[in-house]
């Protein structure tokens, strides 16, 4: 339940965030947050000594961004806005909202009633936009439950659903672990799985050390800007079946030197949700690729990428706990994990052509022409949120469904599963 937290990769006026040429023009952490830097760099330190020199990356990740009291997700550093590290796609535009309120509509209509529940809601706007709309269009759900384990992130929330729709702040119920109750309704995990811990490999063909290495994280032996290094470890069975099953799907063969993640954490994460979900639609959203593009060659170094303060690096190794750590979501593996928990894969799509199927034309004919500044802010949104070259393309999302018998209008208009 730790990994239920969401976080992004545009800034705050909904581009991409400003790339460095070295991490040397980051701006500097002030001493409060260098403290919390420290301290969790030294915890790191030593589970690092206790484990025999070195941790994998996945550990490494797994405490710079959940680690109690100090990770990035876990500690109370601002995250959100122009003093933040990103935006998500609800804070860019409510478009995105109304959207997604309209394929709820379609799947707590057709089930006459159920829940709505998310994961990690980050600052809250999209449960205040989306119970907002839900009420604007008579289909409010009969509760909407937040999973946020972020004692921070939980207190802005509510102050978020207390300003926007303080009538409905009833409805919600903050929960730190799956509720007791089966869940009837609609699911939504905006920008979730990317932050689930990976696994990283290392492909050797120079036949000294076997071909797959796992990529672990050890002190490093220099002054340097990180007091960790990287360093292979002898990949373990599970690694090594996942990297030849990747090769044998994807009809490839990495080269040597090829390096990525292997998202371990998706199938048991699926699992539990299924196992507390009877019924309703699931909706994964989230930047990423079907397997076989994402292990392309020219991704050989994989997808890791770093966000602080709106810039965005590839250097995990600093600002431990300061900077979020994201990679890419391999969709094919979601699926797979999905129909393995019990799901049906009901739709893939990118993010425009969904939201395009849930009306996003209508929204924006109800957009006065003649308000001129007003089209103009409202257009630029709805870009920002379907231009491939923004956000339309690179984000998708996969629909789950159990016990439903309909299509969903998400993906009425492109459905890309045959990517899968």
């Amino acid at each position: 339940n730790k990994f239920f937290m969401s976080k992004r990769h545009f800034n705050q006026q909904g581009q991409h965030p400003q790339g460095v040429d070295s991490v040397s023009d980051l701006p500097e952490p002030d001493a409060c947050a260098q403290e919390v830097c420290n301290h969790l760099q030294q915890k790191v330190l030593a589970e690092i000594e206790q484990s025999g020199g070195s941790i994998s990356f996945a550990r490494y990740m797994e405490m710079a961004l959940y680690e109690p009291g100090l990770g990035y997700y876990a500690a109370g550093s601002q995250k959100f806005g122009t003093e933040g590290d990103f935006v998500t796609a609800p804070e860019i535009s409510p478009l995105f909202a109304k959207c997604l309120a309209r394929q709820c509509q379609q799947v707590l209509g057709t089930m006459q009633g159920g829940i709505v529940f998310e994961f990690g809601a980050g600052s809250g706007v999209l449960a205040a936009d989306l119970l907002h709309e839900l009420e604007r269009l008579a289909c409010l759900p009969e509760k909407y439950l937040i999973l946020e384990v972020s004692p921070e992130l939980r207190v802005r929330q509510q102050e978020t659903l207390q300003k926007n729709i303080p009538h409905l702040l009833e409805r919600v119920q903050w929960l730190d672990k799956m509720p007791a109750q089966d869940i009837k309704g609609v699911v939504i995990a905006n920008e979730v799985l990317d932050a689930m811990p990976v696994q990283r490999f290392h492909v050797d063909r120079s036949g000294t050390s076997g071909c797959v290495q796992q990529i672990h994280i050890r002190r490093s032996s220099k002054e340097e800007d990180s007091p960790f290094n990287w360093c292979y470890a002898p990949a373990d069975e599970a690694i090594v079946a996942q990297v030849e099953k990747i090769q044998q799907d994807c009809a490839i063969e990495f080269a040597d030197g090829y390096e990525s993640e292997l998202q371990m954490a998706y199938e048991p994460w699926l699992q539990t949700l299924s196992d507390h979900f009877s019924s309703g639609a699931v909706f994964l959203i989230d930047y990423g690729y079907p397997g076989c593009e994402y292990y392309l060659q020219e991704r050989y170094r994989g997808t890791l990428m770093c966000h602080y303060r709106h810039r965005a690096h590839a250097d995990p190794l600093i600002l431990t706990g300061l900077q979020d750590i994201t990679a890419y979501v391999d969709f094919t593996a979601v699926a797979e994990a999905a129909l393995n928990a019990g799901f049906e894969v009901s739709g893939f799509t990118p993010q425009a052509h969904f939201l395009l199927g849930c009306g996003l034309d209508e929204l924006m004919s109800t957009v006065d022409p003649e308000d001129t500044q007003k089209y103009l802010e409202v257009s630029q949104q709805a870009k920002t949120l379907t231009l491939p070259s923004e956000m339309g393309e690179r984000f998708k999302v996969l629909g789950l469904t159990k016990e439903l018998d309909f299509s969903l209008r998400g993906f009425s208009l492109q459905d890309h599963r045959h990517r899968l």
